[in-house]
């Protein structure tokens, strides 16, 4: 995150030898007692955005005006915004203020306005919400500014009691930024800027998957229609990963807050919907770090007869064209690289890549032994495919730094994948990796039902004991894969970690509008 006013000024009431809320309290009575106002407002209506003011500005009208003041042609605006500067200059008060599109300043001249809308300006302090009307002209700086008018040009919204963020001297601790995003948010318009990206970012997946371009309809013959399914689930399934635990009062029964929407969109496929997806919340009870929040939003779709090829076309055109439509262009920065989303993306299988990267076959178990203690990897009597995995990851991942998909994963790694048609032993999935970072995963999706009974019973079979008490046979999900589900391709984007990558974020957090933190002990 950029810098912005130092927020840990905030919390020391003491500036000055002022009590600053005591102070502002004062103020707070004086609006209700010596003005009779509601210092909290109410409704207004006729309000535009900041930016929008600006944009009404007439440079001719304004030339107008100063070269006469009895034709005045000059556009009317009426705007609210929070005070971020406040300075006076004899009988002529200068504000800028702040909404979610930009700045603007005022200018509240005692010879425009009432003595008492005077004195009400004078009141006003850093971080109050203001109400502002009259024409847009310049100072003689050439700033645009709302020049206050008559006996309403101007009024107290919203009086802030907390004392306003420090000077404008950056901001040092981030955590503490994360906390008090509601700070965060007006002190710093870039980060205003990351979140509005990040709507325009969902509203184009949608806009893609429910109205997709040429090369997407090549592949999927249409567009997908966006469902909901549930969040929380009777079995923690259709992901590996440990979930939260929660408990129904009526049924008195546990339920589990959902890991991925897999097996409930894939019922879909079987009852006939040929091209489903879910923008989703997912909840996993693991770890935090700058790649992982436990709660998270990803896309997951489902389209019948569609494979894992299918899906890297979608992918490809999904990042290649949210980048065109939001930059521009299709090379762009993020941690200290330049990603260039051009289509197509490499393809590369995964095991050689593993050769690639450490320079010995990846079916060669004792040189895989010998690397992984190197490595530092405790647990060496695992199954060879496991241990391939973790030194795969500390080897290879890293080293992904342009768009790749890796292909081809060992099956036993898949247990909702199909197998390579002729080489039993791979999966038709691939990952997305991105700067070191997986971006979105794909299976061709298996559909036979024994088979899919047969992973379940193996995956439950290699559980600890903690793991079993909360996985079950999902018997309903092979019931479903009885009747029938057709052929097809599934896949899932990570979509904080593509807000991420659009808006050069080092981390997750960056792009979560209130990621989870540790409490704090006071």
């Amino acid at each position: 995150m950029s810098s912005g006013p130092d927020i840990t000024s905030s919390e020391s009431p003491q500036q000055g030898g002022i009590d600053q809320e005591a102070d502002r309290r004062v103020k707070l009575a004086t609006l209700r007692d010596g003005f009779g106002i509601d210092p909290y407002g109410q409704r207004t209506d006729g309000l535009m955005d900041l930016c929008a003011a600006r944009e009404q500005y007439d440079a001719d009208a304004d030339a107008a005006f100063k070269e006469d003041a009895d034709n005045d042609m000059r556009p009317q605006a009426k705007v609210a915004g929070r005070i971020m500067t406040s300075r006076m200059f004899g009988n002529l008060l200068f504000m800028t203020v702040r909404d979610a599109t930009g700045d603007i300043q005022l200018a509240i001249s005692k010879k425009n306005v009432s003595a008492q809308t005077f004195k009400l300006a004078k009141l006003a302090d850093l971080n109050d919400i203001v109400i502002a009307q009259g024409p847009l002209g310049t100072t003689k700086t050439g700033e645009i500014t709302v020049w206050a008018r008559g006996d309403d040009g101007f009024a107290i919204a919203t009086k802030s009691i907390a004392p306003p963020p420090g000077k404008w001297h950056g901001l040092q601790n981030a955590e503490l930024r994360y906390r008090k995003r509601y700070v965060d948010l007006y002190a710093n318009p870039e980060v205003m800027a990351t979140f509005a990206t990040r709507s325009r970012i969902v509203k184009l997946i949608r806009d893609l998957l429910t109205d997709p371009p040429a090369a997407v309809v090549q592949v999927t013959g249409g567009g997908f229609v966006e469902v909901e399914t549930p969040m929380m689930q009777p079995i923690a399934g259709g992901a590996a990963a440990r979930p939260f635990v929660t408990h129904h009062n009526a049924l008195d029964i546990d339920m589990y807050m959902r890991i991925a929407p897999e097996l409930y969109l894939k019922r879909l496929l079987v009852g006939g919907m040929p091209r489903v997806f879910e923008i989703n919340r997912n909840f996993r009870n693991e770890g935090v770090d700058h790649s992982h929040n436990p709660e998270f939003t990803m896309l997951e779709l489902y389209q019948a007869f569609g494979d894992y090829n299918t899906m890297m076309t979608i992918t490809e055109t999904m990042f290649n064209t949210l980048a065109s439509d939001l930059a521009g262009l299709t090379t762009l920065p993020f941690r200290d690289e330049q990603i260039n989303l051009d289509v197509p993306f490499r393809r590369v299988g995964y095991h050689d890549l593993f050769t690639e990267h450490n320079e010995f076959d990846a079916g060669d178990h004792p040189k895989l032994v010998d690397k992984a203690r190197q490595l530092g990897i405790e647990k060496l009597n695992v199954d060879h495919d496991l241990l391939l995995n973790e030194v795969w990851e500390q080897t290879v991942e890293s080293h992904l730094v342009q768009p790749t998909f890796v292909i081809d994963y060992p099956a036993s790694l898949c247990p909702l994948t199909k197998r390579k048609q002729g080489n039993p032993d791979v999966a038709e999935r691939f990952e997305l990796i991105i700067a070191g970072m997986e971006f979105a995963n794909a299976y061709t999706e298996l559909n036979d039902p024994d088979v899919q009974a047969a992973n379940f019973q193996q995956q439950m079979d290699g559980l600890d004991e903690e793991e079993a008490t909360f996985r079950a046979m999902d018997n309903d999900f092979v019931e479903a894969l009885k009747v029938g589900m057709p052929p097809a391709g599934g896949l899932g984007v990570g979509v904080d970690r593509l807000v991420m990558l659009l808006t050069d974020s080092r981390s997750i957090r960056d792009v979560i509008l209130f990621p989870l933190m540790r409490p704090t002990t006071s």
